[in-house]
């Protein structure tokens, strides 16, 4: 008896962790707001402080949202991370995601968010090692430069633009989908984030900054229509 009354609790508890689970994602389709993701392992997941902000002025200006200008960092193996329809993580070094951390993350995924991952030179090797924890026998698959993201606010026929060099490689787009639907974009080679800095921060001019900051509109404007 005891061991039914133990099964019919566990059972009822994730029952009501994927009602809850699914109401916070109801929500944060109506409102939109961006966070980021704050990982373990020793990565610099707090870097680009000013990229944000200044990204978010940008769409605020250009796209039409009205979004906060100063967003939140919310840990990944939080259910915080369903109350927004966005999120936005980079760094330079190790990521590290506990089963826990990976359930959930997969869980924000597939009911409805989307996760921006732009590598801010050195994280690639790390977070493509950690992503099949979130989606086992998935593979990141580059996107042609025909993909939506590419076209939704404003046009980059060439698809994503080069605004830092480090490795002499081409900037690269790669997604993950579930049930046909883009969940996940890594973009590698490119430090978008770089270019949505502080002018003074990198002393880019003022044509690489647009450069980022338009891509940059162009995923918002993606993960919050689809």
């Amino acid at each position: 008896m005891y061991f039914w009354d133990m099964r019919f609790s566990t059972f009822s508890l994730k029952n009501l962790t994927i009602l809850i689970v699914f109401i916070l994602s109801v929500s944060s389709c109506l409102a939109q707001e961006l966070a980021v993701l704050k990982y373990q392992g020793g990565g610099d997941w707090y870097s680009n402080p000013t990229a944000l902000p200044n990204l978010i002025a940008f769409c605020n200006n250009n796209i039409n949202t009205k979004l906060e200008g100063n967003p939140q960092s919310v840990e990944v193996g939080s259910t915080d991370i369903f109350q927004y329809p966005l999120l936005h993580m980079t760094g330079h070094g190790n990521v590290f995601f506990s089963e826990e951390d990976a359930e959930n993350l997969r869980n924000y995924l597939t009911s409805g968010g989307f996760l921006h991952i732009d590598d801010n030179y050195g994280m690639e090797p790390y977070i493509t090692q950690e992503l099949k924890k979130v989606f086992p026998g998935k593979e990141l698959m580059e996107l042609p430069v025909t993909h939506p993201i590419f076209n939704a606010a404003f046009k980059f026929p060439n698809g994503l633009p080069k605004i830092h060099e480090h490795d002499g490689k081409r900037p690269q787009a790669f997604g993950i989908f579930h049930e046909d639907r883009l969940v996940l974009l890594f973009t590698y080679e490119s430090d978008l984030g770089d270019g949505w800095e502080d002018e003074s921060v990198h002393n880019d001019p003022f044509e690489v900054r647009e450069k980022a900051l338009k891509m940059g509109a162009n995923i918002v404007k993606y993960a919050f229509k689809n």
